[in-house]
């Protein structure tokens, strides 16, 4: 067995930030704190921060079919050097993940090219309610319902196929949502006002507090009626805030997440980033991020994820309407977050438990999201201190772009561990590390 003895490290845990040493042996942490057993590779911290490895409950890495924006390989890799040790992968891809056949030849991409952990949700259509009903909760991360139309156009919009989803899906029901009818009415006025080129800033007036609040708000009454497991992703709103319970997420049967992208930019960022930062649901207004910070501080928000979903610079570079939406930028989400460290809006303790901790509680990861002895070692080792300027050429996603490109972000990934394995060290991927399928014990 092999083993790492990662010395003077100021270690966020459960309880507490907790200086000293982590051994790892083989794939697990075995001790933290006062360690003095020796070990084959010694990795000097030098007093920076060891926090979990993020476990990202929303990425898109477009693999099979759409590989020209990204596929597992590229984007598990720029994961890893953000410092994310697991992810679970949308399934609007081509052909979508409406199946557990399509699961398992997803898991083996990822066996084969991965760098990180992984895991994939079935997808729901308007026609695949059998396959939601009969799924393996414990072979995929949950049930993703698109209660409103983006990329990859998997739309769920017939009211007997909803209530089907909510009534008898056997794990998790997660879900994107947006009122469609509402930002179709909202296209058509933007067109009679502006005519074929709309500007990108009216992306959050197109999408606005009032699409998003309407199918949120559906998809937490259902999920009362039904009793539903449910996650309702990437929150924009202040509105919305009113829908989710403040507290521990230990106990609650509807959950919340938000992305980093939500908590960083607002819509004063058009100006500079355009379409780089075109989304749906869309970045809204500074009142709104405000209100996102505050319900993640006292725990109406659950999680912070990326909704990591790269687009060429070509395609991106269309005007207004046209440019597609999604953001890449798993290499810079925990940076930007340890650049709100700094900044004195999160505690290191508050963003491990909602990127890592909760995430593992609420999906029921096995011995995943935190430091303790026995967990495996998913570690990244970071300067919370460090000032870096993030420039495309350090840029490891395959569309080779990043919404923080020209930003200067006080946080930077120096290690990243994924069962054990160093991935990645000081600017470099480690090649031939592969991450494993999560466990989900349900």
């Amino acid at each position: 067995m092999s083993s790492i003895r990662i010395t003077d490290a100021r270690i966020v845990t459960p309880d507490g930030i907790v200086e000293g040493d982590c051994l790892i042996r083989d794939d697990r942490i075995e001790a933290i704190g006062n360690v003095t057993a020796d070990a084959d590779e010694i990795i000097a911290a030098e007093g920076r921060v060891l926090l979990p490895g993020m476990i990202d409950d929303q990425v898109h890495f477009r693999e099979p079919g759409i590989t020209h924006k990204a596929d597992i390989a590229h984007e598990s890799r720029a994961a890893a050097a953000g410092g994310i040790t697991s992810f679970m992968e949308m399934p609007n891809t081509v052909p979508p993940t409406l199946s557990m056949d399509a699961i398992e030849d997803k898991c083996a991409i990822a066996a084969r090219t991965s760098a990180a952990n992984y895991a994939f949700y079935l997808g729901a259509s308007n026609d695949n309610l059998e396959a939601v009903k009969t799924a393996d909760p414990r072979r995929i991360a949950g049930i993703k319902v698109f209660m409103g139309s983006s990329t990859g156009n998997m739309l769920v919009d017939q009211e007997a196929t909803l209530t089907g989803i909510f009534k008898h899906a056997p794990c998790l029901v997660a879900t994107h949502c947006e009122h469609t009818p509402t930002v179709v009415a909202n296209e058509n006025a933007a067109r009679e006002r502006f005519g074929d080129d709309v500007p990108v800033d009216q992306h959050p007036v197109i999408r606005n507090a009032e699409v998003c609040y309407a199918s949120s708000s559906k998809a937490v009454a259902l999920a009362k009626e039904h009793g539903t497991r449910l996650h309702v992703l990437h929150l924009t709103t202040a509105r919305e805030m009113s829908l989710f319970e403040p507290g521990p997420s230990a106990t609650k049967r509807i959950t919340a997440e938000v992305c980093v992208h939500h908590l960083w930019f607002s819509d004063a960022d058009y100006a500079a980033k355009g379409a780089n930062i075109k989304c749906n649901p869309a970045v809204k207004s500074a009142a709104d991020r405000a209100a996102l910070r505050a319900a993640l501080i006292e725990g109406r928000i659950d999680v912070i994820a990326t909704d990591h979903a790269p687009h060429t610079r070509e395609e991106k570079a269309r005007p207004g309407m046209s440019a597609p939406a999604g953001l890449p930028y798993a290499q810079h989400a925990l940076p930007a977050l340890l650049d709100l460290v700094h900044q004195g809006v999160f505690s290191l303790e508050l963003i491990a438990d909602r990127y890592a901790a909760n995430v593992a509680r609420m999906y029921d990861i096995r011995e995943r999201g935190s430091i303790v002895p026995g967990n495996f070692a998913d570690l990244t080792l970071v300067d919370p201190s460090a000032a870096v300027t993030i420039r495309d050429d350090t840029i490891l996603s395959k569309c080779a772009w990043s919404p923080f490109a020209g930003d200067t972000l006080h946080g930077r990934v120096d290690v990243t561990l994924v069962n054990g394995q160093v991935v990645w060290r000081d600017g470099q991927i480690v090649d031939g590390v592969r991450g494993r399928r999560l466990v989900f014990d349900r």
